[in-house]
């Protein structure tokens, strides 16, 4: 997936001290610990706007702010992002860059229907990193800025769920090693909506699957592992009606 050639009318260009973000995400000690230790800088990059880049906004995204991360570490605590999403009245793009490459991130942040003054954030779905040397693409074509957030939003969300989905079948390949079972390949085509929720799903199952198998680990006794072993039969099973689901 390609880093964006932001436009040069949306430079923004402001550092953001940390201290702000604190301020407004009103962050615990134990998280601005997580920004010590994990963020060496903030900027607020670019600002995608109807000023600076001739797309009209609409009811629900009148802007999208993008911001840089320089981090200490390739493994950014997403609870920063979370604090940064907090903290700041607009849809983020983050762009994470650390020894040499660069990743963007994302949550799809919407208005809560109950309560406009709030925001709803998903989970947040991360591109692979890419070198820093890597050329930049041009911004998707589209109508308005509501319509563009959704652009780049879509490839962060099919790159995220292909990644789960390619994990658990490299796990399902190397059982299919042992049992001879073969599986085929899956292929999805679902709203942005559908694939957001569709990607939280199976990142809480696999999640899930994990938890039983500690479980089942620990275990001693026979009769508790059979009962052990039926429960993530099931969840296994689950996971692999939410995978399927996504060639639908």
């Amino acid at each position: 997936m390609p880093m964006y050639d932001w436009p040069k009318g949306g430079r923004f260009g402001r550092v953001v001290p940390k201290s702000k973000i604190y301020e407004h995400a009103k962050a615990s000690n134990q998280l601005k610990e997580l920004f010590i230790r994990d963020v060496e800088r903030i900027e607020w990059a670019y600002k995608l706007a109807p000023e600076t880049l001739n797309l009209s906004a609409t009811e629900r995204v009148t802007e999208v702010q993008v911001f840089e991360l320089r981090c200490h570490t390739a493994n950014l605590h997403q609870d920063i992002l979370r604090a940064i999403d907090r903290a700041i009245p607009f849809p983020l793009i983050f762009e994470l860059q650390h020894g040499g490459k660069t990743k963007m991130a994302a949550a799809h942040k919407r208005r809560s229907e109950a309560d406009s003054t709030k925001w709803v954030l998903s989970d947040y779905f991360e591109s692979p990193w890419s070198p820093d040397t890597n050329a930049r693409a041009a911004l998707p074509v589209a109508l308005n800025l509501e319509r563009l957030y959704e652009a780049l939003l879509q490839p962060l969300v099919a790159t995220h769920t292909s990644q789960l989905t390619q994990a658990r079948r490299s796990a399902q390949e190397k059982e299919a090693t042992l049992t001879g079972v073969a599986e085929s390949s899956a292929r999805y085509s679902a709203s942005l909506c559908a694939q957001i929720e569709q990607a939280a799903a199976i990142e809480a199952q696999t999640r899930e699957i994990k938890r039983i198998q500690a479980r089942l680990s620990r275990e001693k006794q026979f009769n508790k592992r059979v009962a052990i072993n039926a429960e993530l039969r099931e969840a296994q099973q689950e996971l692999e009606r939410l995978s399927s689901s996504l060639s639908e």
